[in-house]
């Protein structure tokens, strides 16, 4: 779908009001509509996520990626509604992350939801870290190697085979901010989208969930025996 400026220009400003009244408190960082002659990807794909706003739309990858494309030819792989999510705090729902109230969203799809409110269990600033020696010291202690999966750093990744592995921060839990403390080394493999679903151990081993998004991935029988151990633990205490 094509844009015009002034609907392009309407929109941002639509999205800017709201974002004054609710969501700057939050932390919620507003994109800069255009950086030198001209628009921004993160501030277009807001502004085709918020069209007719409340009503908004079901938008596929594919289809956002065609409107980038108007701005920013080559492009070959929008990230830009999955970023604004969870790491930037626009409620905007997922079907590949497994959102709890996106159940019917398909992999793939964005939608949306609220221009009120941040996305669930965003935390303004949780990624921001001064990357200092510890880090250096703590790739080192690691062997240089994925807490997760042992690929080397600089090597090809161990089950990827074209890739070069990249060590990255990863969160040992993803609820809190990411210190020195609350970090493991991860390849840009295994630190994927749906790691702030997990906690980790220092030893990069999953030991309890961080999100309920994992528990609608899991069969009838699996869910009726969640379902039943926390009635048994919270039911009580209605």
């Amino acid at each position: 779908m094509t844009m015009t400026d002034d609907e392009i220009r309407t929109i941002y400003h639509m999205i800017e009001r709201y974002h004054a009244k609710y969501l700057a408190a939050a932390g919620v960082a507003l994109p800069s509509l255009e950086r030198g002659k001209g628009y921004t990807r993160d501030a277009l794909t807001l502004v085709y996520l918020a069209r007719d706003y409340p009503d908004t739309h079901v938008v596929s990858k594919e289809e956002l990626t065609s409107f980038i494309l108007e701005f920013f030819p080559g492009t070959t792989d929008v990230q830009q509604a999955r970023h604004l999510a969870a790491q930037k705090g626009w409620y905007i729902l997922s079907g590949t992350r497994g959102d709890l109230t996106s159940r019917e969203l398909k992999a793939g799809e964005y939608q949306l939801k609220a221009l009120e409110e941040p996305y669930p269990g965003f935390r303004p600033q949780r990624r921001q870290v001064a990357a200092g020696d510890w880090w250096e010291a703590m790739k080192a202690d690691y062997d240089y190697c994925c807490a997760c999966c042992g690929s080397r750093e600089g090597r090809p990744h161990r089950y990827w085979k074209n890739t070069v592995t990249v060590l990255q921060m990863g969160h040992r839990d993803p609820r809190r901010p990411l210190t020195p403390d609350n970090t493991i080394p991860q390849c840009e493999k295994c630190n994927r989208p749906d790691r702030n679903w997990w906690l980790y151990d220092q030893n990069g081993r999953v030991v309890g969930l961080s999100s309920a998004a994992p528990v609608l991935r899991c069969d009838d029988a699996l869910r009726r025996e969640i379902w039943a151990l926390l009635d048994e633990e919270f039911g009580k205490k209605r």
